[in-house]
């Protein structure tokens, strides 16, 4: 919860500006109850055994999270060899943990099938070559899906639209009914999913109906060939509420996917949510360093930069902003970060109170997902503190590199 009480902003109790003066800025904070209150309410919409809900790993890594989420029941869902160590060490079990992504090194599959995952996420013919050849090796036998693109274009930035005709994600419907006769004749391989995503901050549950019913009529295609996956991943971007969009609806999401897998009663079903539940759990803190004015325009300086959350440049993304201290007139300023790019922007002509000035602390909402996890040191610069509310507590959870 994040609030004003007696002019000064509080998260979970805890007053923003002495957290600031503790361990300076830029500086992440994280609320474990609000992480843990999304986690929750999407295990409801989706209930076990039908549904897993698998947190998405490259929203936020920070271990201390992943380990919230793994005690809450959830599984993981991984892109890379570290963040498979990252899923083992912070308690998820190997059998909820999927391994998806387009570039899998051998090193990775290896490490994957060593693991026992619960599915190696297939995005290629030549993958499943090569996840073939290490399973091989190692005389153990790998579960897999395969990730079908099913030439839908959602309506999201496009930088982040992973299902599109032209994406680099996954495989057409033809190739994958191949990759899935193929499979079924090798004993290193073993048939466990189809999995489909595409892509993130989705907020109309519409935008998944084209794509489930191409995933629905592939595996009417592999039922005729006697083949019938137990796994049915519809992978993650749940859209959360930005602007006057009020983001997606899980329960309304979770009966449109139900009413398309209703004739696969004993498959188990999957989604692979990351922002929804780490977006709004965390902020990021950053100072006023200075004030300036330029062609009519009011500029505040700030000391976080596009290496420390990237989304705005990148995407568009909008977050909203906040002042530590309420203040009671307003002026339109462009807030802007430290790093020698023209993109570095949180907001253009965003009203803050008029009286902002160097020194004053500003807080950027909605930055617990792919703030720190796509976080740089572009410039040279460090990369920020975090910092978990937890039990009314904060605890330093990663230090200033």
């Amino acid at each position: 919860m994040i609030d004003y009480r007696a002019g000064r902003l509080h998260f979970e109790g805890v007053p923003l500006e002495s957290l600031a003066l503790r361990w300076g800025t830029p500086l992440y904070v994280y609320s474990a109850r609000q992480a843990q209150a999304r986690a929750r309410a999407l295990q409801s919409a989706f209930p076990a055994p039908r549904w897993l809900v698998c947190y998405a790993l490259k929203a936020n890594s920070n271990p201390r999270l992943c380990r919230l989420m793994a005690r809450q029941g959830l599984g993981a869902d991984i892109v890379s060899g570290g963040e498979l160590e990252v899923a083992l060490a912070s308690g998820f079990p190997a059998e909820r943990v999927l391994f998806s992504g387009v570039g899998k090194t051998r090193e990775e599959l290896r490490a994957a099938v060593g693991a026992g995952l619960l599915s190696v996420n297939l995005e290629s013919s030549q993958e499943l070559e090569a996840l073939e050849s290490v399973a091989k090796a190692l005389k153990r036998p790998a579960a897999i899906s395969v990730r079908v693109n099913p030439g839908v274009a959602a309506r999201t930035h496009p930088h982040i639209a992973t299902g599109a005709r032209g994406s680099k994600f996954g495989v057409e419907p033809a190739e994958a009914l191949s990759m899935y006769d193929r499979a079924r004749r090798n004993r290193w391989l073993r048939i466990a999913g189809i999995h489909c995503h595409i892509g993130s901050q989705i907020s109309d549950v519409e935008d998944y109906k084209s794509a489930t019913r191409a995933i629905t009529g592939l595996l009417r295609t592999l039922r005729g060939r006697g083949i019938e996956p137990e796994l049915i991943d519809f992978g993650g971007g749940l859209g959360i509420g930005e602007g006057r969009d009020p983001g997606i609806d899980p329960r309304r999401l979770s009966r449109l996917l139900e009413r398309e897998i209703a004739p696969w009663p004993r498959a188990r079903a999957l989604i692979e949510p990351g922002r929804y539940i780490m977006a709004e759990a965390g902020i990021l803190l950053t100072r006023v360093l200075y004030r300036k004015q330029a062609y009519g325009r009011r500029f505040l300086i700030v000391d976080a930069g596009m290496n420390d959350l990237i989304r705005p440049a990148l995407y568009g993304a909008r977050h909203p902003i906040w002042p530590a201290r309420r203040g009671r007139d307003s002026a339109r300023f462009d807030v802007a970060g430290p790093v020698c790019e023209s993109a570095d922007f949180f907001a253009r002509d965003y009203p803050l109170p008029a009286a902002t000035e160097a020194g004053h602390t500003l807080a950027i909402l909605q930055a617990g997902a792919y703030g720190f996890s796509m976080a740089s040191r572009y410039n040279s610069r460090s990369l920020p503190a975090e910092v978990l509310l937890q039990d009314g507590r904060p605890r330093l959870i990663r230090r200033r590199l």
